[in-house]
């Protein structure tokens, strides 16, 4: 399992996004489906999928969030990887643009041949780009996070905060706004990447005017094996107690986290309908999870 997964929330549609999102890209596929009965949001459907290399999870939980472009998705297409590369984002463009809402035209731009950012008829956004065959070679599908209003110009620490917090851990590029790039700050960030736990993220600052900001619509879900790794990680990231909730946390930037166990994906997928229940009713009366209660939940 990676340590690092991408978590989407829907109101209903967790089972069907993700079957869609398996259709459009290359080498996707679904990896398990589980039901939680009798939460506050009633019966939800947990799903795990893997898109172009990188696995994802969704919930269907009730209509609480929204996804919004501050955290998108990246899909590299490389010519140097696959010859067709040109003709696949166009396909790509297709699919996820029907029903959805262009928020960049799929065209040139100054960084690259072809370039297109879209949020899919399920509100989740994707920023397709044709890779410079010349540059270093990128994953697939890298998560983004875009800093804006209160958080504009915050990118650069963000990004040495996570790497200070993870052990496995590494810088990428960095680009800045320059002089003449208004609203913009010269010295802010265009772009820059960076690897936590071998999943890459990309940052970007925009000071442009947005009507939204991170939530937990989008949050970032870290699979933990000891007690020790969740204590670690909560200490480090959660920064707003009120939002403390089943694991989830913000940090101060506002970016929603799941600390989650390992052995917690485990038991949901062996277990019985009765483990699974008493498992739901104790991890929802919880902060930070507790793996020795959870294990004793399930055990009953």
């Amino acid at each position: 399992m990676n340590v690092i997964t991408p978590h989407l929330w829907f109101d209903k549609e967790a089972i069907e996004a993700a079957e869609f999102y398996c259709s459009v890209f290359p080498d996707s596929k679904i990896t398990s489906t589980t039901t939680l009965h009798n939460t506050p949001s009633g019966d939800c459907d947990l799903i795990s999928f893997n898109v172009w290399g990188l696995p994802f999870m969704a919930i269907s939980a009730g209509p609480f969030f929204k996804c919004n472009p501050s955290i998108s998705f990246m899909a590299n297409f490389d010519p140097s990887r696959d010859m067709d590369a040109e003709e696949k984002i166009d396909e790509v463009w297709s699919k996820l643009s029907e029903g959805g809402i262009v928020l960049m035209p799929l065209d040139k731009y100054p960084f690259s041949e072809r370039y297109g950012w879209v949020q899919d008829k399920y509100g989740v956004s994707w920023q397709l780009i044709l890779t410079n065959p010349d540059g270093e070679p990128r994953p697939t599908i890298v998560p983004s996070l875009m800093f804006v209003g209160d958080n504009c110009g915050k990118a650069e620490e963000a990004r040495e905060f996570y790497l200070s917090i993870f052990r496995n851990a590494k810088p990428g590029s960095i680009f800045r706004y320059g002089r003449g790039q208004e609203p913009d700050k010269e010295g802010t960030v265009m772009f820059t990447d960076f690897m936590l736990e071998n999943t890459w993220f990309a940052a970007m600052d925009s000071a442009l005017e947005h009507p939204f900001n991170f939530n937990e619509a989008i949050s970032i879900m870290v699979c933990c094996e000891t007690q020790d790794e969740i204590d670690y990680y909560w200490e480090k990231l959660s920064a707003v107690p009120q939002a403390e909730q089943c694991g989830w946390l913000k940090d101060k930037f506002g970016v929603s986290w799941q600390i989650s166990p390992v052995a917690l994906n485990e038991m949901m997928a062996e277990g019985t309908p009765e483990q699974l229940d008493r498992l739901t009713q104790s991890f929802l009366k919880m902060k930070k999870f507790n793996l020795a209660e959870l294990h004793k939940a399930f055990q009953g």
